[in-house]
């Protein structure tokens, strides 16, 4: 390792993952025409490194092979290497990983690649050590191997390339016939029932991802079955997560994953997208079984974003860094002499009980706080304390190790801003506004809003999806898209303002425009007027995010019913039929799609308040609206006057429906069938609550 003065290209780069390398030994060029060109001309193959600013093992590849005089001078003499953000260019990120995955069975980051000039791979993997480790091939080693096999049997490499990149385009389009309906599911739940961990909560073995989507999707099979093991896995994963030490008990927010079943150790990284998702599957929870802790853990994670993650114009920062000082977690692990030194004696030893703070540590000696193996209520019985007296020393000693935390030296923050997990957090605090009535809530989402309209759509209109440092860039990709469309609905049903709904179905439409596939259906991850990549994937798998094509479908549903599009409509049944062969596979890999099925399927519900704007009888109709599990009812406001006639312009459910007699009145409509208007509460509770049983 050494220490190099001298920037190579990446210094002129906005990226926070780029700059890292920027002082790199290693020549790195952006993902640029130029460095393609060069390689052609100097008849080279392309070294594409991939991964992220807060990505642990991009770290220490980082540290161990591109910081290291004998690596670089390898890659730069036979080869032209790339170094990609994949947050900035998910789209070169989704078609390499799949090479990855193909070739490898499995991916992650960082990401290699070895390819021919015209990007066309021929080797893939993930981490690799600068010499052989582990059962791990050394990079020397591969590089030099790789190098020699490109100059002694190119027409061999050519080939290879041409086949991976043939099967490739095979496996992405993800438009498999096939056919999907209620029953689907019923399938569903069926591999969820079976994969459930009923000892710690959550899916599978290790490590578990939180994949927030799949317990929302529960929630709405419960609602439609009554299957009480439904709510019950969801129920245990949300509390076996907040009580694991994937929760910061300290400063809120939930880390990426576990590395262990127990949600115990995390991947440190906090990611925005993580903790949207995770915000609205708690608030779901909360209107579905009307347990206030889980509308707390929504209320810490957005204490945590508004606090650490928002920009002071409203847009809302990526990631923070799993490492500091270079060792992954330091920042948050505590030994109980820390404790002690933060707290004072009795309090730190009754901390260090109460949060499994131990001299021998759960993390390499040290100890993350997690309630792992006993929750407040059976904490403040065994204690004999009332909970709230229990909850009100809990923090008080949070706020002491919160300050006491704050002098360590932070993770890196990630502060770029992308448009599509900023419609996520859009979507997450406009659900809670309407959910806890909280205005702050709404006002951060409409002022992040804001800041995507100013700053992340060029003069035509057209969204881009990556904003730092006074720049935008990059095309916005569907899940751009998408994920904003989503953030408006929501945003239109909290605060009613037409504005937002206006520029949801004007997105949309920029969106059919830009990615739709006229021939098969299903939308295309980047735009016709992107760059034209060795494939045009389709995404539809329900990851850590859900898929673009997902939330799309859920959008264009609700956006046909509010528009009256005969179209939209059209595109809306497609959608859902477009990917039936992909779902009908593994419905599970698809929750965000079954949430649109579940939709589809219905019943549905509309429900329009009409009258005076602020009055007191609007306020206790849109509460009692709100204050239920309701995902697949439509909200809207009709006010007085010409803002009402506006409305019913855009929502033709609407033209109909005014305020009678001068009063605050409900119309409540379900599957295609209206009830008599309402101008009492009562009666309204009484209209709402079949969707409730």
């Amino acid at each position: 390792m050494t220490t190099h003065n001298t920037t190579n290209r990446l210094a002129n780069e906005k990226s926070p993952y780029l700059l890292q390398h920027a002082y790199n030994p290693v020549d790195w060029f952006p993902w640029s025409e130029e460095a393609f060109d060069i390689a052609k001309r100097d008849n080279k193959p392309i070294f594409l490194s991939i991964g992220y600013s807060t990505c642990h093992w991009c770290h220490v590849m980082e540290r161990e092979s591109f910081e290291d005089e004998e690596v670089a001078g390898l890659l730069n003499r036979d080869y032209i290497s790339i170094k990609v953000d994949r947050e900035e260019r998910p789209d070169v990120d989704h078609i390499y990983m799949t090479v990855c995955q193909a070739l490898t069975g499995q991916g992650g980051w960082p990401l290699t690649i070895v390819m021919t000039p015209d990007k066309k791979p021929f080797f893939a993997g993930t981490y690799f050590p600068k010499h052989k480790r582990y059962g791990r091939h050394g990079l020397m080693d591969l590089l030099t191997q790789l190098g020699s096999l490109w100059r002694n049997n190119p027409d061999k490499v050519l080939e290879t390339g041409e086949q991976i990149v043939q099967e490739v385009e095979k496996s992405m389009l993800a438009n498999l016939n096939g056919s999907i309906s209620a029953e689907t599911l019923d399938q569903a739940f069926e591999i969820y029932e079976q994969r459930f961990d009923p000892e710690y909560g959550g899916f599978g073995n290790k490590p578990k991802f939180p994949t927030s989507h799949n317990l929302s999707f529960l929630m709405r099979y419960y609602q439609r079955s009554g299957n009480e093991k439904a709510l019950q896995m969801v129920e245990k994963t949300l509390d076996s997560m907040h009580r694991g030490g994937m929760y910061d008990h300290v400063g809120y927010g939930f880390s990426r994953y576990s590395v262990d079943e127990k949600w115990l150790v995390p991947h440190f990284e906090k990611m925005l997208y993580d903790n949207a998702l995770l915000a609205w599957t708690y608030i779901e929870a909360y209107q579905l079984t009307g347990k206030k802790k889980y509308a707390e853990v929504a209320e810490q994670i957005f204490a945590y974003v508004l606090q650490d993650m928002t920009d002071s114009d409203g847009g809302f920062y990526s990631a923070e860094d799993a490492d500091s000082e270079g060792e992954e977690g330091k920042f948050y692990v505590w030994s109980p002499k820390e404790i002690v030194e933060a707290l004072g004696d009795e309090d730190g030893e009754w901390y260090c009980d109460l949060f499994d703070i131990t001299d021998t540590g759960n993390f390499e000696g040290r100890g993350i706080p997690n309630l792992i193996h006993q929750d407040l209520e059976t904490a403040a019985s065994r204690k004999g304390l009332a909970l709230h007296e229990l909850k009100e020393r809990v923090e008080r000693c949070r706020q002491q190790l919160f300050a006491a935390r704050e002098k360590r030296i932070h993770p890196g923050k990630d502060d770029k801003i992308l448009t599509s997990w900023n419609g996520l957090m859009i979507m997450a605090l406009a659900k809670a506004s309407k959910a806890l009535g909280n205005e702050s809530y709404l006002q951060a989402a409409a002022k992040a809003a804001q800041f995507i309209t100013i700053n992340l759509r060029r003069e035509d209109g057209r969204l881009l999806a990556r904003y730092r440092d006074g720049e935008a860039a990059y095309p916005g990709y569907v899940d751009d898209y998408a994920f904003l469309v989503w953030g408006l609905i929501e945003l239109y049903e909290a605060a009613f303002d037409i504005r937002y709904l206006k520029l949801a179905v004007e997105l949309n439409a920029q969106m059919i425009d830009l990615f739709w596939d006229e021939e098969r259906g299903g939308l295309y991850f980047y735009g016709n007027d992107g760059e034209q990549l060795i494939s045009r994937n389709k995404e539809i798998y329900d990851g850590a995010l859900p898929s673009g094509n997902s939330v799309a479908a859920m959008n264009l549903l609700k956006l046909s019913k509010l528009t009256y599009d005969a179209k939209l409509s059209r595109i809306a049944d497609t959608q859902l039929e477009a990917f039936a062969g992909s779902i009908e596979r593994y419905p599970a890999g698809h929750s965000m799609f079954l949430i649109a099925l579940d939709f589809a399927y219905g019943p549905t519900s509309e429900i329009v308040i009409a009258g005076r704007k602020g009055s007191d009888e609007i306020a206790e109709m849109l509460e009692e609206v709100r204050s239920g599990f309701r995902p697949n009812a439509i909200t809207v406001f009709v006010p007085d006057g010409a803002e009402g006639e506006e409305v019913g312009r855009l929502i033709p459910l609407v033209q109909d429906k005014r305020a009678i007699g001068g009063r605050a009145t409900a119309y409540v409509c379900r599957d295609f069938a209206c009830q008599s208007p309402t101008t009492d509460l009562e009666e309204l509770i009484e209209l709402l609550q079949p969707e409730q049983d």
